[in-house]
Parts: structure tokens; C-alpha cells; sequence
């Protein structure tokens, strides 16, 4: 399928042990930032748990007394004196980006998110033009709160929205009334934010056309510049995929998945936004999220809080996936990784069409073996291809070609 909702793995990789001080191998300093520099911090708090959701979130229930949200910004402040000591006299050149997911990040108050993005300024220095991302849920936000976080030097919201229809925000467990998204997002407007997205989920069990139909609708009429949409997968220890075990809900049909995703290709389309990523649209260049783009495009970065994961001279590692824990090894200064892989030239050239092939920009043919330029060629031939960029020495996708991207990539792939 052409996109679909991900975020931090419920269950991380096996890999080698992270060094208590959190060293990195030499070699993997030497190029710091060289291709972009960003920084991820996981807010790990949920007000309530979606039936979807399998990422790496807790709710005060699940935490118990075993981990502060009061004390969380202090927590994250603390991983980042480490990294300042692990890259040492490798700093990266700036900050381009920063992305705070989670969770629900906005459950944090604006003074620490504030205190949380003055750290990293303080820390490595954001770049004049950086990008400050926050997620939010738009029950989560408020007119005020909005011009905190911008007045804190956040300059773009990504606002969980999925549906705009109460029948299916009831069946993902989403607690925000239907119309709240859109509210937010001109809240977030008016409170000097240029840039805000609007996350969209499609293939819902019970969620018709016309459902799928009015949530582009009201997404185009709410003057945000970026949109993503992707499409629901049913994660195993899920409320949903347990609902669906039972029989009270069907599975995700892939060929309605497939319409969905057309029908937001049009309506988006019409409306000026373009695609660059699978999943994503902006209506301008300069709406394109560069934190995500630095991710599909080979950056390094450094991912704070627990479940977060990092990648540096292409080194990437994970921290361990409890607040508690997370909280426990910092408190002693030691490194929260859990784990960590160097990757192999083979390696990094996977991850590498896996993921520029995703983006409209695509990738040069010359950057294929000889197999993979032959598997180009017969994906070409069946129109999933560009002809005039193919012409040109680069793989971009068709809109056909976005549908079955999984399968084109294997194609180019030894």
C-alpha cells in the first residue's frame, strides 16, 4: 500500500550494546551533520490510549508512579548534556530540524517544551531558518498554549486529526469531537504558525467514501499547507485488532485502501497541494516537512527520550522504551541506549531506495546495480515508472507506481 501510519516501533531491534558512555566509533564522527543535523524528542505521555496505537506511549494508568511527566523536560535535558559529551569535539555544524512526537507532546506545558528547545539551542544552536515541529491531539491545544509555543520559537504544528466524521474517530478511539482538528488548526494559524499539518487515517473498518470524502474536505477548507495520510494497519496487542479477532469489526481491505488513497490524490490535487512524499502533500516547497525529509534523505540526527531512535555516521541505536528506565540510567549518567547497529554498505544502499523512491524527487538510476537498473527498466515497461524522468536518469514513481511502491522497490533491490 502506499503509505501507512507509522511511528515508533512498539517493539524495538535486537543490536549490539550500547557503550555506558554512549561513545560512538570514531569513524562515525567524522561527517557529523555533513548531509543535516536534527533532533527528535519522544514525549511518551497520553492523555488515553487510541485502538490503534502500538507506539511507544503510556498513559498515567500504564505509568503508574514509576515515571514524572512534571520531571520529563529535566529528563530530557539530562540526555541531551550526554549527547553533547558523546559528539564532543564533532558538534554538528547546526540544527536544522526538530520534531517533538510522541504521545501526545502538548500534554507537556509550553514552558517545558520551551525549556526543551532552548536546551538544544544552548546545546549544538538551531540554524536561523530551522524547523520546530510539534505534534499535537487537538483536544490537547488551546488558543493560548498555541501562542506559547509559537512565542517559544516553535514554527509548525502536526495536528492528529484522522477523521472528520464521529463514527469513525469512535472506532480508533480518538477522544477529540469531530471538527475539533480543523478548529485547531485555524487556532494554530491565528496564533502565527505558517506551517501546519493535518494528519489523516484512511481504511478504517465502517469508514465509507463519503466518510473518507468529508475529512478531505474539511482538511482543504481549513487553509492548512501540508497533509498526511496514511493508511491504518492493525498492530498485533491492540485494542483494534483484538475487536477485530472477536468479529466485531472487519479487517482493512487493501482495494479500498487503494480508492482512498486516490481519492485524497485528487482532492488534494485540486485543492494545490502536491505530493513529494508517498504519504505526504504540501501545497508549497516551503510546506514540505524537512525534519521527515532529512529522515528520507540520509541526515543524521538524535533522538531523545525513551523508544527514540538516533542514527549518526551511520550508526543508529534506540534507548530503552520505559520512562522509568529511560529516567533511571540518566539519573546515574549512563547512555539510555538499549542497543545499536552499524550499518553496512549494503545496508545503507536499502534504506536508501527504500526511501528516496518514496519522494517525488525519486533517485538516479545510476545509483542502482546492474539488477536493480534492469528491475527499473521492467518497472518502466509496466508504467510504474516515469517515462520522462526515467529519460532523464531518475526513478520516480506514477501515480500507479505509488500504489505498488512496496512491490517497485523490491524490484530494485538485489
Amino acid at each position: 500500500m502506499p503509505g501507512t501510519l507509522v511511528a515508533m516501533p512498539g517493539v524495538l531491534p535486537d543490536g549490539e550494546p550500547v557503550p555506558t558512555d554512549g561513545a560512538l566509533p570514531p569513524a562515525a564522527l567524522t561527517s557529523v551533520g555533513q548531509r543535516g543535523f536534527g533532533v527528535y524528542v519522544h514525549v511518551p505521555f497520553c492523555a488515553s490510549r487510541c485502538g490503534y496505537c502500538d507506539f511507544n506511549t503510556y498513559t498515567s494508568a500504564e505509568l503508574g508512579g514509576g515515571a514524572s511527566r512534571d520531571e520529563y523536560a529535566d529528563t530530557v535535558l539530562a540526555e541531551l548534556a550526554l549527547a553533547r559529551r558523546v559528539l564532543g569535539d564533532n558538534p554538528p555544524p547546526r540544527v536544522d530540524t526538530v520534531f517533538v512526537g510522541g504521545g501526545t507532546p502538548t500534554l507537556l506545558s509550553p514552558d517545558d517544551l520551551g525549556r526543551i528547545l532552548d536546551g538544544i539551542d544552548r546545546t549544538w544552536g538551531l540554524a536561523a531558518d530551522a524547523e520546530v515541529t510539534t505534534e499535537a491531539n487537538p483536544e490537547s491545544v488551546t488558543p493560548a498554549s498555541l501562542r506559547a509555543l509559537r512565542a517559544a520559537g516553535y514554527t509548525r504544528v502536526s495536528l492528529g486529526m484522522q477523521s472528520a466524521t464521529p463514527g469513525v474517530l469512535a472506532i480508533l478511539d480518538r477522544q477529540h469531537r469531530a471538527g475539533r482538528a480543523t478548529e485547531a488548526a485555524g487556532e494554530a494559524r491565528d496564533a502565527g504558525f505558517d506551517h501546519v499539518n493535518l494528519d489523516l487515517i484512511y481504511g478504517t473498518p465502517g469508514e465509507s467514501a463519503e466518510d473518507f470524502a468529508t475529512s478531505l474536505a474539511e482538511v482543504v477548507a481549513a487553509g492548512v499547507d501540508h497533509v498526511s495520510a496514511y493508511a491504518l494497519i492493525v498492530e498485533d496487542g491492540t485494542r483494534l485488532a483484538a475487536r477485530m479477532r472477536r468479529g466485531e469489526l472487519p479487517y482493512p481491505s487493501d482495494d479500498v485502501a487503494a480508492d482512498r488513497y486516490l481519492a485524497a490524490e485528487a482532492a488534494l490535487g485540486a485543492a494545490g497541494f502536491a505530493w513529494y512524499e508517498v504519504s505526504n502533500w504540501a501545497r508549497t516547497a516551503a510546506g514540505r516537512c524537512r525534519h521527515n525529509l532529512l529522515y528520507w534523505t540520509g541526515g543524521d540526527w538524535w533522538g531523545l527520550g525513551p523508544g527514540a531512535h538516533s542514527h549518526v555516521g551511520g550508526v543508529r541505536w534506540w534507548n530503552v522504551r520505559h520512562p522509568s528506565a529511560y529516567a533511571k540510567r540518566l539519573s546515574v549518567g549512563e547512555s539510555p541506549g538499549q542497543a545499536r547497529e552499524l550499518l553496512s554498505p549494503a545496508e545503507a544502499h536499502m534504506e536508501d531506495v527504500m526511501l528516496r523512491l518514496r519522494l517525488a524527487a525519486g533517485l538516479p538510476l545510476d545509483t542502482l546495480d546492474a539488477a536493480g537498473r534492469a528491475g527499473a527498466a521492467d518497472a518502466l515497461t509496466a508504467g510504474l515508472l516515469d517515462p520522462v524522468e526515467y529519460a532523464a536518469g531518475r526513478a520516480v514513481l506514477t501515480l500507479r507506481g505509488r500504489l505498488l511502491a512496496d512491490a517497485v522497490v523490491r524490484d530494485l533491490l538485489p
